[in-house]
């Protein structure tokens, strides 16, 4: 198989000729062939390289206005006209500033660097024509052939979990002609290649970028800009009063010059050294073990929250149903009786016979894979070889499927064998039973169904099982008068439902649907749409033989966590992928929907004027909860978005289902530009990346569904509920201190250049230095960084406090540390102090003055 991966995560790519995409043409095992040369099969996390990394560290930090406005004010010192003292006097404040930037940022392009190095280190296996060789990552290329455990890789699997939400493992396997080899270094003695057309808005094919800036920061710029506004009025106001006199042009640059401490050097180092010591905090919290901080600039992010979308976290219990009828031992006794009859007596058709049919077919319709490890007593071989129960653990694309394959386990039926050509299962008595995989249709988020066709090694008989959601089954199998009423009952008992059916097929039957399904398959033009048109011909009038109820059981302490965050003055929203009636008995089951609230279940939309209809019918509604399915919403956001949201916005909770991932990410970019609100949304797998990356502040929770969210998470937890702690506490804490330091930074820079002020007044407003050299060096770089250890430890509640009484987080959502009015309080503050403070000194020295003429009169 071919084995290539690209992926490049440089910025300045399109500046290396890499930003060109085209089709390729590779070679099968010859990349010495290949007609054009592919970037390195190499995994790159780093934001620079080597010759790029000064130049982008530097031009990062100028871009800010922050840091721009010290760097113009250090280079005026070149020109002797504005000249107000030693160039170090600008240059060293500044230096020290970039020198600690450029280290905190060399500290994490290293991490990345020994990161990606353990990846691209990895040993594998390629064949040539020397036999088997090993190679690493890096060094591999496309066209190259990996093998594993000895054997080529004849099938693989991919997943699309984080563009459609498919959780579920697509099989992958090689073209027909290579099955047939007999050995894998026949392969390199066939002359092929494989055209890859340019990437494109294909699912399978994806390119992408994420860009992050904190709000804080933004905040903050923007009272930078306001201080620099008010440096500018000072010394123009100072020109002023000289009333222009001679070249008042120099002047004003020698006053912006001179008052230049109203905009404090050391206050980004300040508020990074303060997020340093803040993440510090939350990765070291005994009560939230495990949680890990991969965006150390925006802590204080969580301190502001005021929606957070979440989808479901749990465990998969397994219910399964026939009719009104839930089984378990009746198929144990089944077994036992089949054991014992004649193999030509046919059984007559009850109870028992039909859950052994229903179970026959969970057992089978799948992609789960058992595999067999030594544990210290059996070796691997023999495992495999006997079918080791202490030794078999199950792969498989998502959770929901091992679930259901340890369930028919459980009732005596169990998987011990699968390849890509037959699967064994496993009796109550220990007999073996055979079958030969025929055809496997995977699960898709377009379809909602999978399906398999299998040949029973002991009679022929060959038999097409199929699995998918009610919606969708409801029209394949045949009439019943049992499947809706217990569709809906699962689901209002928060079950994901899934119909299983079957039918058999004679071999004249599938022999011509096999030569059909070949030739749509090798269609050139609508091949995706002449296959499936093939498949649907197959499913038609299919027996119904049960349900599958898969719950999502709620982890520890989520109905207080949820409790916490709505007295706290947070809105959540669940988007999930369930039906109305799961997603509904979830949210109330979590206490998401209180008791006492209404709940107003937005009917099904497809056209505009329903749209308008069904919006009418909400907006009479008060203080009610909303549940929506995924296509109303899409109506809705198509031809009243700014109504809809308004009306959503009001509700105290909202629930979205049937959500597509790219549906999840636009609710929570709607939410930020319709509120102008930070959103941190919470997942725990790949389907909630795009929503995670998209919020505000990302929350990945590790679950059984792997660790994609938490990977591309801002925080990652190991619970929900240390969602609460880390909000409640974290979040409040880091978000009030930063609010303080940077005020109080600025409060310390206002009052020195209040005193400056005040001495050129009395000199008859000259340009003149209060202070020079080092002692201006000493202030703006060491003075001003003693807040910091006091402030970041700043406490004003206990966190047991914080927990306790989750409405002091509302304060927060308004801005009020951190707002217009505060920072106005500290300005006059600081004018006040600096004005006190230096007309003390000239009390002292008129008094010292005095004293010392006094002396020289009396001696």
């Amino acid at each position: 198989m071919c084995f290539s991966v690209v992926c490049r995560c440089c910025p300045w790519s399109s500046c290396c000729g890499m930003g060109d995409f085209r089709p390729r043409t590779v070679w099968l095992g010859h990349p010495e062939k290949r007609e054009q040369r592919y970037p390195r099969n190499v995994i790159n996390n780093q934001k620079y390289n080597f010759f790029t990394f000064l130049p982008g560290v530097l031009f990062n930090q100028f871009k800010y206005f922050f840091n721009l406005y010290f760097l113009l004010l250090a280079c005026s010192q070149f020109v002797n006209e504005l000249r107000l003292g030693a160039l170090y006097t600008y240059w060293v404040p500044l230096g020290f500033v970039l020198i600690i930037t450029i280290v905190r940022e060399a500290v994490e392009e290293i991490r990345c660097f020994l990161r990606d190095k353990e990846v691209n280190s990895q040993i594998y296996s390629k064949l040539s024509t020397r036999g088997e060789l090993l190679f690493t990552l890096k060094d591999s290329a496309a066209g190259v052939f990996v093998t594993q455990k000895t054997e080529v890789i004849c099938s693989c699997f991919l997943r699309t979990d984080q563009l459609d939400g498919e959780t579920d493992w697509k099989l992958r396997l090689p073209v027909a002609c290579t099955q047939r080899l007999p050995t894998a270094a026949d392969l390199l003695q066939i002359r092929s290649y494989v055209y890859a057309e340019e990437p494109n808005i294909d699912i399978h094919n994806f390119i992408g970028t994420f860009t992050r800036i904190g709000l804080f920061d933004l905040e903050v710029n923007c009272l930078t800009k306001i201080l620099f506004g008010a440096l500018v009025v000072v010394s123009l106001v100072m020109v002023a009063l000289q009333h222009f006199a001679g070249r008042w042009y120099l002047q004003i640059f020698r006053f912006l010059l001179l008052f230049s401490n109203i905009v404090p050097i050391s206050l980004r180092v300040n508020l990074d050294m303060g997020k340093m010591v803040f993440s510090w905090m939350i990765k070291n919290d005994a009560k939230i073990p495990g949680t890990v901080v991969r965006a150390s600039t925006i802590p204080e992010q969580l301190g502001r929250i005021s929606y957070l979308l979440t989808d479901k976290t749990g465990e998969w219990p397994l219910c399964v149903r026939s009719g009104t009828v839930s089984y378990y031992s009746t198929c144990i006794t089944f077994y036992s009786i089949s054991q014992k009859a004649p193999a030509a007596t046919k059984v007559r058709k009850t109870i028992s016979s039909r859950v052994h049919e229903a179970v026959k077919a969970i057992a089978l319709v799948h992609n789960v894979t058992p595999v067999y490890e030594a544990n210290g007593v059996t070796d691997q071989a023999e495992a495999e070889q006997h079918y080791e129960d202490t030794c078999r653990v199950y792969q498989a694309s998502s959770p929901d499927e091992v679930s259901l394959v340890q369930w028919t386990e459980s009732v005596g039926l169990t998987l011990v064998g699968r390849d890509q050509s037959s699967m064994q299962l496993r009796t109550p008595s220990g007999q073996i039973l055979n079958f030969t995989i025929l055809q496997i249709f995977p699960f898709t988020y377009e379809s909602k169904r999978m399906g398999i066709i299998v040949r029973d090694e002991s009679t022929g008989e060959i038999t097409f099982y199929m699995k998918g959601a009610d919606v969708v089954m409801a029209g394949i199998v045949q009439y019943n008068d049992w499947l809706e009423e217990e569709c809906g009952n699962m689901a209002r008992e928060g079950l994901r439902v899934l119909v299983v059916a079957k039918k058999s097929l004679t071999e004249e039957q599938y022999q011509d649907f096999e030569a059909r399904y070949v030739q749509a398959k090798l269609s050139v033009h609508d091949r995706s749409l002449k296959v499936a048109t093939v498949i649907e011909s197959l499913e038609m009038e299919m027996e119904l033989l049960c349900l599958t109820g898969v719950e999502d059981q709620l982890q520890a302490d989520v109905r207080p966590t949820l409790e916490i965050l709505r007295n706290a003055g947070i809105k959540v929203w669940m988007l999930t992928g369930d039906k109305l009636e799961t997603a509904t008995c979830t949210a109330k089951n979590a206490h998401l929907v209180t008791r006492n609230q209404d709940v107003h279940v937005f009917r099904p939309v497809t056209t505009r004027s329903e749209a308008h209809l069904e919006l009418n019918a909400f907006r009479r509604k008060h203080d009610c909860a909303l549940v929506i399915s995924g296509d109303s919403l899409e109506v809705c956001l198509k031809f009243y978005e700014y109504e809809f949201m308004e009306l959503a916005c009001q509700c105290p909770a909202v629930v979205c289902c049937r959500c597509a991932p790219t549906q999840k990410a636009q609710i929570v970019r709607l939410l930020q530009e319709c509120t102008g609100k930070l959103t941190c949304a919470v997942g725990d797998g790949g389907n909630d990346v795009s929503m995670i990356q998209e919020a505000d502040c990302g929350v990945g929770v590790e679950g059984k569904e792997g660790k994609q969210a938490s990977l591309a998470a801002d925080f990652s937890v190991t619970q929900f509920k240390h969602l609460g702690r880390l909000l409640m506490v974290h979040g409040r804490n880091s978000y009030k201190r930063s609010a303080a330091l940077s005020q109080f930074v600025i409060h310390r820079s206002l009052c020195i250049s209040t005193m400056q002020a005040v001495f050129s007044s009395v000199f008859y407003f000259a340009s003149v230095p209060l202070y020079q050299g080092f002692l201006i060096i000493g202030y703006s770089t060491i003075y001003t960084m003693f807040p910091v250890f006091s402030l970041v430890l700043d406490k004003d509640v206990k966190s047991e406090v914080a927990m306790l009484y989750p409405e002091l987080y509302k304060d927060l959502l308004k801005g009020r540390p951190l707002s217009f009015k505060t920072f106005l309080i500290w300005v006059l503050i600081s004018i006040y102090q600096g004005k006190v403070g230096k007309l003390f000194l000239y009390i002292l020295y008129i008094f010292y003055f005095f004293m010392f003429i006094s002396f020289l009169l009396y001696t």
